[in-house]
């Protein structure tokens, strides 16, 4: 059945908040464009109770239409309560108040502008153009986004992927859609790409996506493009706060690449396949004065095929394709996780039967590549659970704390 323009109830704002993931984050640029689609994220908020809080503030804003002020007074209560500091405006009533501001706008209009992408994009059979708005709400207008007021575009035209509103902070901006008997009855057309004003500015840093738009998209890969580019005790919250939800996502992810790794061999080609948890980033730092520049691992394709992996298959010890199969899950729910006092290595170890665990050793980025940030797999084979544990007796083998 047809569904007529604006008659759905405005849920959509709400469901897009609700199907988010709480995120920690540090600056306000560590989580950038699609990936605000997937996750929930207030810069400088990093313990998991803050979070839920600020979100709850958030949905009950959208959900009951709470004022600004009454957002502000929750906000406050909550920065109390948590006993939050080091976040920017803390030091002024004028900046708490801003900082306040920003939250509450940033998500509501990034909501809002998310429930409506979801039903223009239900009646855009019928109603296929979008015209852009500037708001006359916007106290200090932008020019760009002045001069866009009237853009009319198809729906699926590739300027809204980085054009549609919000723009910016603050930005009120928004989109009406058009059938084409209002361009007839208006005397309407669309508008020439080439004649659209400031092609190359008026979107500000990391805003130029289409809120709703990329809600599809798997969260693991938003995650794993900015996961090596963060300071290692940040990539590690993010990563151990996410790594149940995104199980699967990264579990299909790693066996994709894997088949193509085996039926179409190239050179030099890497995956990140998991990160270092926090408290073996804090017992790194506490026992051995080891602070990785990030906490991504990662493994190059050539360890599947390179000199170790024939060397170990010829030992009757190598992995098999179903173990490397594993290779995630290993990472992300070891049995256990030891330092290699002789190597300097993580090594993580599962159970692979018949009395023999699956060993996987980890390089830090320092002693891989200066310029690369990640961790890297340099080992994987099977070793017996005698050998691990005589290695442990010997003090060879340190045992790291499990979560």
């Amino acid at each position: 059945m047809a569904v007529d323009y604006g008659s759905l109830p405005f849920l959509e704002a709400l469901a897009f908040l609700r199907r988010k993931i709480n995120l920690p984050t540090q600056r306000w640029d560590d989580l950038v464009d699609a990936a605000h689609d997937r996750a929930f994220v207030v810069a400088g908020a990093m313990l998991a109770d803050l979070l839920m809080d600020l979100r709850g503030a958030v949905d009950g804003a959208i959900a009951d239409g709470t004022t600004f002020r009454d957002f502000q007074a929750n906000f406050e209560k909550i920065v109390a309560d948590r006993g939050w500091t080091g976040w920017t405006g803390e030091d002024t009533k004028a900046g708490r108040a801003w900082r306040a501001r920003v939250i509450y706008d940033t998500n509501l209009f990034t909501a809002y502008a998310a429930g409506r992408y979801r039903q223009m994009k239900e009646v855009a059979e019928a109603r296929p153009y979008w015209r852009y708005r500037h708001s006359p709400a916007s106290v200090v207008p932008r020019a760009e986004h002045l001069s866009w007021d009237g853009v009319i575009l198809r729906h699926d035209d590739p300027w809204w992927a980085s054009h549609a509103p919000p723009n910016g902070w603050g930005c009120k901006c928004y989109i009406e859609t058009l059938a084409e008997r209002d361009l007839k009855k208006q005397g309407l057309e669309p508008t020439s790409p080439e004649r659209i004003p400031y092609p190359d500015s008026g979107v500000d840093p990391g805003w130029d996506y289409q809120p709703g738009a990329n809600q599809t998209t798997p969260l693991y890969d938003l995650i794993t493009r900015k996961l090596p580019a963060l300071d290692a005790p940040l990539g590690a919250a993010m990563w151990e706060s996410l790594k149940d939800a995104v199980a699967m996502e990264r579990q299909l992810a790693w066996w994709n690449t894997l088949e193509g790794w085996l039926t179409s061999p190239q050179r030099g080609r890497m995956a990140i396949v998991g990160a270092i948890g926090p408290e073996i980033l804090q017992w790194l730092q506490e026992n051995k004065r080891l602070v990785p520049r990030s906490a991504a691992i990662d493994i190059q394709e050539g360890l599947l095929r390179g000199t170790k992996q024939q060397r170990h298959l010829a030992s009757q010890d190598g992995l098999l394709e179903s173990e490397w199969r594993r290779l995630p899950e290993i990472l992300a729910k070891p049995e256990a996780i030891y330092f290699d006092t002789r190597t300097g290595k993580l090594v993580y170890v599962v159970s692979a039967g018949d009395e023999a665990g699956i060993k996987l050793s980890v390089e830090f980025d320092a002693r891989v590549n200066k310029s690369d940030r990640t961790n890297r797999i340099v080992s994987g084979f099977r070793q017996s659970s005698q050998i691990i544990d005589e290695l442990v007796r010997g003090r060879l083998y340190q045992p790291l704390p499990l979560n």
